[in-house]
């Protein structure tokens, strides 16, 4: 009905007229007044009744009006849910919103096609739409997978990065099967002579013990194997040392020894000497012989011994004192907690004051025998000491130390070392051995295995073969984008910490914006030239596996220790020249972060699908590695990767303070599985880099919203707004199930917490969160104390 409205006078109006000619009819919204024609109707009322008429008229014209308004207002109200916007003041929105939050569209727009369907298949198949996901928002994102996720003999646990790494090893697998063929550049027909040489288990098995067996004899002899025609005479520790050097094996069995970059003046490179590499976590070998996993392992030395020939009585008795030699070790050793200072690290010392200090050690001569050929060292050579006090001890424990015991722990490391590259019967009796440390009970496929092998020994040959063929170009633009927003929300928080006093808050906005990226892989690995000039010198042989990589392993040996006098270059693209991996890092000493191409994948990352899966997913990820510049160690070193104490002490003691907000909360998180808590020292780092990490993305992704508008919602996720569903991709990148075996082994020597934990701490951390999800203040995923470093 049209409605007339006029103005209401004391006479009737004299201009609305009808059809039906015997009236006149004025409407006031529901309100309608008729005067007769013959006797007016208005003139007929009393003053009382006519002044209520007009009041009830004018409270007519008042509802109309409102009601407009209110159908008005409805019309206008933008689609996104108020609560999609985080309403705090951390967050780095313009005043004016963008285009998609005043939309006048009633329905989200849902996007339909193929990318669209499978990510939101992918993810409606991980959650658990039944938990609450202010209870627990790991249990919303993530519980289906834990609930359907079975975990194969050959894995000792599933996660979103071995899912990757599955498909990434399938990739690697086509390349190094691949026949080789005429004029390949020589570094590819080396990776498929070392895949092809870890495949031929006939020339393996035809071996058997053999390889092993020469080289203990070559190092001196293992006196378990020898029995009474083992020379003692012959044997000194720092000799077998050296032969270990010439032979491809590891230095580090009783005192760690390596070239490292000097972390106070990191352009150059500085002999480096720490406590030993042990066959078994420091932490595991501390319980003492009686321990569960102690036992596994001294059963795993002494069934080695005797399949080696070994007299199974004799191997009892004289590989248990070496074992209480390496647990000596252990003993001495500093624990991770202690490690976290670098400064506490940096001992330097001449040769000579080593000499004077550690006086039972031949230093000259020790440290030149490990670096011939490449340099010859003097007395005011300087050495960083990471743990002077080990080395005490070490003079000490080695004086009172029988050499036979000395001998049959170094020979057992030789041949430990061994193992996988010879028989099937030597790898099950291991296969039972890491069983009982990790709860995985198969090998994987011997395939996976080689390929393993070859990616991880010739890294740069086979990341060059990978890029190649697999990497889209594409994705690695597209990451340098996301690296970029990341960085500058990084940078804006550094700007608005109100802890930090201002030089110490110019330093740390000076050290973010040096932060060097590596993305994807260097120009370098498409160069054949480069890559057939790095791997000179070295040799494969395809029926000689063992050989094969002690030849490898010694490569990378003479490779590092003749860089002593080489000034670092912390853009070296050999450095950065190992794209087929799925990890991600950063350095302190090049003040970089990295994201190589393996990464850049699967649920990680993909450019055909929606920014806030990308930056929920390798967002967070980047976030996390910025951040571990201003962890607990990463703040310890400056700008161009020096350790410098850069920090005003007033701020140090604030930064300590937020620091142990995390250590507390991360220590009463308890692993129901096994019944254990975390160890909030040792992952202290991780989760600092966790929770930056997850809310640099945040504010990111909001900024990209700024520049591109709200984006489409998912298919069977249309109820989730687009914020929300950036915490859903960022659960899911750490949707993980573990065997019990396995999460004791992460709690108790790893520096990461388990992928639950990786969710609901940070999340909880974050005011974002709980407003986008509507989180009552007290509830599990919005408690009323919050820990924030950055």
């Amino acid at each position: 009905m049209q409605v007339q409205c006029n103005q209401i006078t004391r006479d009737p109006p004299n201009k609305v007229k009808s059809d039906d000619s015997a009236s006149r009819v004025t409407v006031y919204g529901n309100l309608t007044l008729a005067w007769s024609q013959k006797a007016s109707f208005w003139e007929q009322r009393t003053r009382l009744e006519k002044r209520l008429m007009l009041a009830v008229a004018v409270v007519a014209v008042l509802a109309v009006a409102f009601f407009a308004a209110f159908l008005a207002t409805i019309m206008m109200r933008p689609s996104t849910d108020v609560n999609d916007v985080p309403q705090t003041s951390e967050l780095r929105l313009p005043e004016k919103f963008p285009p998609a939050v005043i939309a006048k569209s009633d329905e989200p727009k849902v996007c339909k096609d193929a990318d669209c369907i499978h990510t939101a298949s992918k993810l409606l198949q991980n959650m658990d739409e039944s938990a609450e996901p202010c209870d627990d928002f790991y249990d919303f994102a993530c519980g289906s997978f834990v609930k359907n996720t079975r975990i194969p003999d050959d894995k000792t646990s599933v996660n979103t990065f071995s899912i990757i790494t599955d498909q990434l090893q399938e990739q690697i697998r086509s390349l190094l099967d691949a026949p080789i063929v005429a004029d390949e550049p020589r570094p590819f027909v080396l990776a498929k002579t070392l895949y092809q040489a870890c495949m031929n288990r006939t020339a393996i098995e035809a071996r058997g013990i053999q390889p092993l067996t020469d080289m203990l004899r070559r190092l001196g002899g293992w006196p378990v194997l020898d029995g009474e025609n083992w020379d003692e005479r012959s044997f000194s520790w720092e000799e077998s040392v050296y032969r270990f050097r010439h032979a491809g094996y590891s230095v580090d069995y009783f005192l760690d020894f390596s070239i490292s970059v000097d972390v106070k003046n990191s352009t150059n490179r500085i002999i480096d000497l720490d406590q030993a590499s042990l066959g078994l976590s420091r932490e595991y070998l501390n319980r003492g012989f009686k321990d569960k996993l102690v036992q596994a392992y001294y059963e795993y030395m002494v069934d080695i011994a005797t399949l080696l020939g070994a007299d199974r009585a004799r191997a009892e008795v004289e590989l248990k004192d070496s074992l209480q030699f390496e647990i000596n070790l252990a003993n001495i050793s500093l624990p991770l907690e202690k490690r976290r200072n670098a400064t506490s690290l940096y001992n330097p010392m001449t040769i000579t004051e080593l000499q004077e200090k550690f006086p039972k050690i031949p230093w000259l001569t020790y440290v030149n025998k490990l670096l011939a050929p490449h340099v010859e060292v003097s007395l005011d050579e300087i050495a960083i000491v990471n743990v002077p006090k080990y080395i005490t001890d070490l003079e000490i424990l080695l004086e009172k130390t029988p050499k036979r015991v000395q001998a049959n722990y170094v020979m057992w490391r030789v041949a430990g070392a061994s193992v996988s590259y010879l028989t099937e019967e030597l790898r099950r009796r291991q296969l039972a051995y890491v069983t009982a440390l990790s709860g995985k009970t198969e090998r994987e496929s011997r395939w996976k295995e080689c390929a393993d092998t070859t990616s991880a020994s010739m890294s740069i040959a086979v990341g060059a073969l990978y890029i190649r063929k697999y990497f889209n170009e594409k994705s690695k633009f597209k990451a340098l984008e996301m690296v970029d927003d990341i960085r500058q929300q990084f940078s804006k928080t550094l700007s608005e910490v109100d802890w930090m006093d201002s030089m110490t808050r110019q330093a740390a906005l000076d050290k973010a914006q040096a932060m060097a990226s590596h993305i994807a892989y260097p120009n370098e690995l498409l160069d054949d030239e480069k890559l057939t000039q790095f791997y000179s010198g070295l040799d494969m042989s395809s029926d000689k596996l063992m050989e094969s990589v002690l030849n490898l392993t010694l490569f990378g040996t003479e490779y590092l220790f003749g860089k002593l006098r080489e000034p670092v270059n912390k853009t070296d693209w050999v450095t950065h020249g190992r794209p087929a991996i799925v990890n991600a890092f950063y350095s302190s000493i090049e003040n970089s972060i990295q994201f190589p191409a393996g990464i850049l994948q699967g649920n990680f990352f993909s450019a055909k699908r929606p920014a806030f899966m990308n930056y929920g997913a390798i967002g967070f990820v980047i976030g996390h590695e910025i951040t571990h510049g201003f962890d607990d160690q990463g703040r310890q070193f400056d700008k161009i990767g020096n350790l410098v104490d850069w920090w005003q002490e007033i701020t140090k003691q604030k930064y300590l303070e937020k620091a142990k907000c995390i250590i507390d909360q991360y220590s009463n998180y308890t692993v129901k599985e096994v019944n254990m808590k975390l160890n909030g020292v040792n992952t202290q780092g991780e989760n600092i880099a966790d929770n930056g990490g997850i809310k640099e993305a945040y504010y990111a992704y909001e900024a990209w919203t700024q520049r591109h508008g709200e984006e489409s919602r998912l298919p069977g996720l249309e109820k989730y707004s687009p914020r929300q569903m950036f915490w859903l991709s960022a659960a899911n990148t750490w949707c993980s199930v573990y065997r019990n075996e396995a999460i004791k082994m992460r709690i108790t020597t790893g520096f990461h917490a388990p992928g639950r934990f990786r969710v609901i701490g940070p999340l909880a951390n974050m005011d974002e969160f709980a407003k986008d999800f509507n989180c009552p203040p007290g509830s599990p995923m919005n408690p009323q104390n919050k820990c924030k470093v950055w």
